[in-house]
């Protein structure tokens, strides 16, 4: 049903109120925060007509559950989501506040505007719309909404693993993706995985002189560099031994849908990545490059003086953070020992240099070849009015293959952010015409899987 306009404004202050909870979830001195967007949300599933809604708390930020399991013998959908946020910073190329939402040329910007606050609330706002027009609903469905994606999620991790009985469904639906192009819906069927963690170098007890002891101490960040450089090479390679073993190249078929999106690579180049060039193995298409190929990147080095002015010291530690992101086929915990051996291989003499993996995520590709993606594509077209297209991602979503491994559910990634959208940088945005739709279609996928 559409949205009439009265009722889109009364949505836009509710997503606004969302926005203005800064939860992010890497900060202590938030996590009062944290507990009013997890309380929020709950309110928001309780109002939505939900049952059993309760916050799951442990040791971690609480995860928010809520079920309506009133049509036996239907489809149990479970939705997730995640209710935290990235840091603001850089505060000052912010145009506007990051958590006092402000709408500009149809969009709203704010952080965690489509990563993933407005997406949830697509979700909720779905649903919501559904029991309030026919006071049930075609199919059972279950929420899930934590508030660890941005730091690992680890309590997800281990309570998904435990395989818990309430979490029983037939597929699972996660709005945390985005749309390959505007006006064109799109379902993401893959998504990279990843390995994060620490590279910490270590040589002299203390830092030194450079001018006393230059030329004969071990620079730890300089072993860094050539560490770094060892491993990946200048035609983009990953240098680890075993590393593309296991890796799976995409069909013929999947290639020869990713040549038919609208894909310039000039204009990905100046107005996504805005780089002078492109870079990553020859050969192969950016797509390709950026959906189906590993790739191992560093994230920042700590070490030594960086201050205003000269200290001219050689540092007794350097750390590296780094990660490596996996495709199918590629197993998590057998790339972080492969990176530990190759590190320990060109280890410089002079230092000690250890791997610290910090979390992981698998790989996973989706067959599209099931009732609850064709729903899923069907909804999306006819709400846009285009084709449905099916892409990967470059991205981790770690519940993803958590869901799928661990339960067998089969994810659908019904994402309505776009590629400008600016995920974890200043300016985030949702562009509200796709929350609206989005919502609009979220409630048609819920009546078509009822028919499939």
């Amino acid at each position: 049903m559409p949205i009439p306009e009265t009722e889109k404004q009364t949505l836009l202050e509710t997503f606004k109120a969302f926005l203005r909870i800064p939860s992010i979830s890497t900060a202590p001195e938030h996590k009062p925060d944290i507990l009013r967007a997890a309380q929020f949300v709950a309110d928001k599933l309780r109002s939505a007509g939900l049952q059993d809604v309760h916050l799951m708390e442990g040791t971690g930020h609480p995860m928010v559950y809520g079920e309506w399991l009133g049509a036996p013998g239907k489809p149990t959908i479970l939705f997730y989501g995640h209710y935290d946020v990235q840091p603001a910073e850089p505060l000052d190329e912010w145009i506007s506040p990051a958590f006092e939402p402000a709408v500009r040329n149809n969009n709203i910007y704010a952080r965690g505007a489509t990563d993933d606050k407005g997406q949830v609330l697509i979700q909720i706002e779905a649903v919501a719309r559904t029991m309030a027009r026919t006071g049930s609903l075609p199919v059972n469905v279950k929420f899930l909404i934590e508030g660890e994606e941005e730091v690992g999620g680890e309590s997800i991790e281990a309570y998904v693993k435990s395989k818990p009985a309430r979490l029983k469904a037939d597929a699972a639906v996660v709005c945390d993706s985005e749309m390959f192009a505007p006006e064109l819906p799109t379902l993401c069927v893959g998504l990279r995985g990843i390995v994060y963690g620490e590279l910490h170098i270590t040589a002299a007890s203390q830092d030194l002189h450079s001018g006393v002891y230059g030329g004969a101490a071990p620079n730890p960040l300089q072993a860094a560099a050539e560490i770094i450089a060892s491993i990946k090479g200048p035609d983009g390679k990953i240098r680890i031994a075993g590393f593309y073993n296991d890796v799976q190249a995409p069909s013929d078929a999947e290639r020869e849908a990713w040549a038919r999106l609208p894909f310039n690579e000039e204009e990905y180049r100046q107005k996504e990545v805005g780089s002078k060039i492109l870079v990553g193995e020859a050969g192969l298409g950016v797509l390709e490059r950026v959906w189906a190929r590993p790739t191992f990147e560093v994230h920042g080095i700590k070490g030594g003086f960086v201050g205003e002015g000269a200290k001219t010291v050689i540092p007794a530690k350097a750390v590296v953070k780094i990660s490596m992101r996996l495709v199918p086929k590629q197993k998590p915990d057998v790339a972080s020992k492969q990176l530990a051996a190759a590190i320990a291989t060109v280890c410089p003499a002079g230092v000690i240099a250890e791997w610290k993996p910090f979390h992981s995520a698998p790989p996973c590709v989706v067959d599209t070849a099931n009732p609850f993606i064709e729903a899923a594509s069907l909804a999306m077209e006819k709400i846009f009015g285009n084709k449905t297209v099916f892409i990967r991602s470059g991205g981790s979503i770690p519940v993803v293959g958590l869901l799928q491994n661990e339960l067998g559910l089969p994810c659908i990634l019904m994402g309505f952010g776009l590629p400008d959208d600016n995920l974890h940088a200043p300016n985030e945005k949702l562009h509200l015409p796709n929350f609206y739709r989005g919502i609009e279609a979220v409630e048609l996928f819920l009546e078509e899987v009822c028919k499939s």
